[in-house]
């Protein structure tokens, strides 16, 4: 079922352009030398462009700053966020976050949940477990000890802020964005170990971004694409929903990201990210928030498409939103033309220039957190396979490998992930492993080939995907022996002769699933 969508307002442009893969492609190159920077220089009013300026967190294509982007920072702009086309590794990150931090006091962002969701990892896989990986095994010592590992990677790359932990409650097994990303369906299972994500990561000075509030998890839909609904009452969204967000904020995160979500009762046909009945009314008032809200990428279809880029900033910050997540679509040209829609918002009234104060305010008090000692130590990344194998399952028992043939069944990675590798061969370098696509495969082939050796079949989120499923059964059924692997969540679970549930496809889960069957 779709979400209705409000009318578009007056003079806001659509977006039509296509959306990037947040870690590969899709954001533009350098840009000009003036925009943001000129756009200040000429105002009439300079200070209020910065304070404009001061809401944004911009992307950029490179692994090194832009001029635009140095420029910007020096005459105001909020920060950046950091995509996978940004890293090549450690070191190569911790002098782009020198250069920036050299340019002004930067809030330095990107995505970095563990499991399937990684920045600093993309183009090799995390060696942390995801968030089902940790829910699984349900131990709130470990969450904090994975999140202040990954903090202590974030924090010597030089980043300052992560978007995670995610503390979405997953009650919908189809949800296509939330998954394996989250800890659990379970209200209370995921505000435990969200709090413990949240003291892992700022243990070590990192500020922790809850998300994706009010809570995306009752989802059928991808906010990149369209505008999700979340059909829910509002008390069964305080029995449900909040119950993470409301122990984050006791547990002092420094930050909630909002959802691009619909909820009729709470947000009529808006996203909650442009809602004040959401981020003003409920966060702010009744749940009693005063840290910094930052909005989901406004790039997404369920913004971009609806009110236009210039139309969200306006009205997510008139909601109640301190720091604009812009995503890695705009250009430096419409950057600067986002910029001065906000500036003539508040000249013509729509947006008052208290809430531009507030917001740079609490952005100023978010650096000043920044730059306070942080004394806890981080940890090995041994923690996050020590994790993986903790929450490792086998159903079943799988006979000693003999010339391994190996299955993998491809899942076109979602938006949020972008093209991370995942797949067993770093790990069985002596097996024989094709990739196939479920809709061309040749079953008899592949039982022809498997024949005489141990056959393994590796999935994702194979309950999601009916023709995959269709593939595995036909598979079982000519080798009843074989063993299938789940790399999402294991919701359907086909009579193999073993099955294995790693909750998730990150290279440690990946590692605690071979190890099982060549133990």
């Amino acid at each position: 079922m779709s979400a209705t969508r409000d009318p578009l307002p007056t003079g806001i442009a659509k977006s039509r352009d296509p959306l990037p893969d947040p870690g590969t492609d899709g954001a533009r190159d350098s840009g000009p030398r003036g925009g943001i920077a000129d756009l200040i220089a000429n105002a009439g009013d300079r200070g209020l462009v910065r304070l404009a300026a001061g809401t944004l967190l911009a992307a950029f294509r490179g692994t090194a700053a832009p001029d635009w982007v140095l420029r910007g920072l020096e005459d105001g702009l909020g920060g950046v966020t950091l995509f996978g086309f940004n890293v090549e590794g450690p070191e190569q990150m911790a002098a782009l976050t020198a250069q920036l931090k050299g340019a002004g006091r930067p809030v330095i962002s990107l995505d970095e949940e563990g499991g399937d969701v990684t920045r600093l990892a993309y183009h090799t896989g995390s060696p942390y477990p995801g968030n089902a990986a940790l829910g699984a095994v349900d131990d709130v010592e470990l969450t904090e000890r994975v999140y202040r590992s990954m903090a202590a990677g974030l924090a010597h790359c030089g980043v300052n802020l992560d978007m995670g932990p995610v503390a979405d409650v997953n009650t919908v097994d189809d949800n296509p964005i939330i998954g394996t990303r989250s800890f659990g369906s379970s209200p209370e299972l995921v505000a435990r170990h969200t709090v413990a994500a949240v003291r892992g990561l700022q243990a070590l000075g990192i500020a922790a971004c809850v998300k994706h509030f009010p809570g995306h998890g009752a989802t059928r839909q991808d906010s990149h694409l369209e505008i999700p609904l979340v059909d829910a009452s509002l008390d069964l969204l305080r029995e449900r929903e909040l119950v993470p967000f409301r122990a984050a904020i006791e547990a002092g995160t420094k930050s909630i990201m909002t959802a691009h979500v619909a909820v009729p009762g709470l947000t009529g046909g808006l996203p909650a990210t442009l809602s004040a009945e959401t981020l003003t009314a409920l966060l702010r008032r009744e749940m009693g928030y005063d840290g910094v809200v930052i909005t989901d990428a406004l790039d997404m279809h369920a913004i971009s498409r609806g009110v236009g880029l210039g139309g969200g900033a306006v009205m997510s910050l008139a909601a109640g939103a301190d720091l604009l997540c812009l995503g890695p679509l705009p250009t430096p040209e419409e950057i600067t033309l986002l910029l001065a829609a906000i500036v003539d918002a508040v000249a013509d009234g729509r947006l008052p220039l208290e809430r531009l104060e507030e917001a740079n305010e609490r952005t100023d008090r978010l650096r000043d957190w920044f730059a306070a000692p942080h004394r806890d130590a981080g940890e090995s990344t041994v923690v996050g396979l020590d994790a993986a194998r903790r929450a490792v399952s086998l159903t079943g028992s799988a006979a000693p490998l003999v010339e391994p043939f190996v299955v993998e069944v491809d899942t076109p990675p979602t938006i949020a992930v972008g093209d991370v590798p995942w797949g067993v061969s770093p790990w069985l370098p002596d097996a024989e492993v094709v990739r196939v696509k479920p809709d061309e495969a040749d079953t008899a082939a592949l039982l022809g080939r498997a024949g005489g050796r141990s056959l393994i079949v590796v999935v994702k989120d194979a309950h999601r995907h009916p023709r995959t499923r269709a593939l595995v059964s036909a598979l079982v059924a000519g080798r009843p022996d074989a063993v299938v692997v789940e790399m999402g969540l294991p919701i359907w679970r086909p009579a193999a002769g073993a099955y294995i549930a790693t909750y998730g496809a990150a290279r440690a889960n990946t590692q605690a699933a071979v190890e099982l069957l060549t133990a």
